[in-house]
């Protein structure tokens, strides 16, 4: 017998139309120069998006088509987000940080219809249309006006505002299945060529219902939040979704996204709540020791993509009163899989096991099931000691990448379907995460396993470094011996001897670096994570590169 309950389904549409009606004096606030925003309320967003639906529909857009998005955050990106969702077609946003050969390859994996871009993205696209060019109907500046460009002799270009002027406001939005996909982002393809996951109208409702959850983001209608994580990276992290279905306010920084731009949307505008890379997060910080300035009391603040440094945390808790929180996830989870809220048992912690606490990547919110396996697929036990693969299923984990080539969804899945991850971790019995390495990172000497991040944050600890990365070197005798690449923050003289005493109060000597290297910036992926496999390459031959020359 079913139950006696009317058959709704979870759609995106559903978002900005309760927005719209509930919370009509919310909305987004984009920069648009420094120093200088616009605003919308959520009825004005749904117009224009109502605008966009009918515009799309005029360019002959048709359910499961793919829309290209290559963007910053701002309003019309918002916008297109419910747009062509709405229509049940793919929103498919592109990292334009990409390399042109990935960006190509990504335009013509997703058979992309046309594409929406910011105009100072245009050499992005100009550098690749040739390879582009037989997919794409059409190019959609995300403006009033429209640049010179070369595209205008290759391709149909239309501007944003000219597009949807004469639109309706209103959009009869259509009812579909709630498992149709509506927006495909790829991973940055540190490994290979980007893989597409698609996402689905139900996965993507669920997850924005999960990370709004006070255990997690927890966001208020009275809440003002500052997405710095671009919306072309899996989608913002799910935020403007969770921002609508919560009434809670958008602030987007475009492409402003300094220290000293960053500290202005959040002081003049009032934000609550900031997510970002721990990149960002130093930059606002180097703006705040530089000038002085401060942060709105209780400011709460997301770390994700990148382990959150203990120094970042305690530096911003105790000098700002700003609260960083430590998430984790993949493009392959939506992305959220962890969050780390604080449970009774931690109530009676010391300062020093808090802060070291919330280096923890969290735990899994209800509708994500996670485990630890070893080589034969058994599972491990949650004791905080045991490492193992991480592997993980929910209703918005991935189920297989799209349009798959021969290998790609092969030794993705454990043997009972389970997805899995590539990282290496331990489960504590209240279930918080401790993510020891990548699989690929943990570097193997002698036999035994010395754990990358661990070296890394512990060397991010060290006042005067300001990021670290930890790479396996050849060994003659060793097989891989670890390699310390270290920036320093301006000006500061720390040096080698110095790293390595600090290191050996909290590491075995075995463990200890075989060398630390100096450079002014370590590489950067295009999602703000650092490049280990161009350091691994670089550097992979350091130590016996060293012992030949001397």
């Amino acid at each position: 017998m079913r139950g006696l309950m009317q058959d709704h389904p979870l759609l995106i549409s559903s978002l900005l139309r309760y927005a719209a009606q509930n919370h009509r004096q919310s909305g987004i606030i984009t920069a648009i120069a420094p120093g200088e925003t616009i605003r919308h309320t959520y009825p004005e967003i749904a117009a224009r998006s109502a605008r966009m639906g009918h515009a799309l529909r005029r360019l002959g857009i048709q359910p499961g088509d793919r829309v290209a998005t290559m963007a910053w955050n701002t309003h019309r990106h918002v916008e297109l987000y419910f747009a062509i969702s709405g229509l049940g077609a793919i929103c498919h946003t592109i990292n334009p940080r990409l390399f042109a050969d990935q960006i190509s390859f990504i335009i013509n994996h997703a058979d992309d219809q046309w594409l929406f871009i910011d105009p100072s993205l245009l050499p992005a696209l100009e550098a690749v249309f040739d390879q582009v060019a037989h997919t794409l109907k059409g190019v959609v500046v995300m403006s009033d006006t429209i640049p010179e460009s070369p595209l205008s002799q290759k391709t149909t270009l239309l501007d944003y505002e000219t597009l949807i002027a004469t639109e309706a406001t209103e959009f009869d939005w259509p009812t579909f299945d709630e498992t149709t996909a509506s927006s495909l982002c790829y991973t940055s393809g540190t490994t290979g060529d980007p893989k597409g996951v698609l996402y689905s109208h139900r996965s993507t409702l669920l997850h924005a219902w999960s990370i709004a959850l006070p255990d997690a983001i927890g966001l208020r209608a009275i809440d003002v939040v500052l997405p710095i994580v671009p919306m072309f990276h899996v989608n913002a992290w799910g935020i403007p979704y969770a921002a609508a279905l919560t009434g809670a306010s958008l602030t987007l920084p475009g492409p402003f996204m300094d220290g000293a731009s960053l500290h202005a949307l959040i002081t003049n505008e009032n934000v609550t709540y900031a997510a970002g890379v721990p990149t960002v997060w130093l930059g606002i910080l180097e703006h705040l020791r530089k000038t002085g300035a401060t942060l709105p009391k209780g400011l709460r603040g997301l770390v994700g993509g990148s382990a959150l440094p203990q120094t970042l945390a305690k530096t911003f808790e105790i000098e700002y009163g700003t609260f960083l929180e430590h998430g984790w996830g993949m493009t392959e989870m939506s992305p959220v899989g962890t969050y780390n809220k604080p449970k009774p048992e931690n109530n009676a912690m010391t300062r020093t096991e808090y802060f070291d606490h919330i280096r923890k990547q969290g735990r899994p919110p209800f509708g994500v099931d996670m485990k630890i396996i070893d080589s034969t697929g058994a599972a491990l036990p949650h004791d905080d000691k045991t490492p193992g693969e991480l592997c993980v299923r929910g209703p918005w984990v991935t189920s297989g990448y799209y349009k798959p080539g021969s290998e790609e969804n092969q030794d993705i899945f454990s043997k009972d379907g389970w997805f899995k991850t590539g990282d290496v971790a331990t489960i504590d019995a209240s279930g918080y995460i401790h993510i020891v390495d990548r699989v690929k990172d943990l570097i193997k000497s002698g036999g035994e396993w010395i754990s990358s991040i661990e070296l890394e944050n512990l060397t991010i600890g060290i006042d005067g470094i300001r990021e670290a990365a930890a790479i396996p070197a050849r060994h003659p005798k060793w097989d891989e011996r670890p390699v310390l690449i270290v920036s320093r923050e301006p000006g500061h003289p720390i040096d080698e001897a110095t790293i390595r005493s600090a290191l050996a109060t909290k590491l075995s000597t075995w463990m200890l670096p075989d060398a630390v290297v100096f450079v002014d910036d370590l590489p950067h992926t295009a999602t703000g994570k650092i490049l280990k496999r161009q350091l691994r390459n670089d550097y992979a031959n350091y130590l016996i590169d060293q012992q030949n020359d001397s």
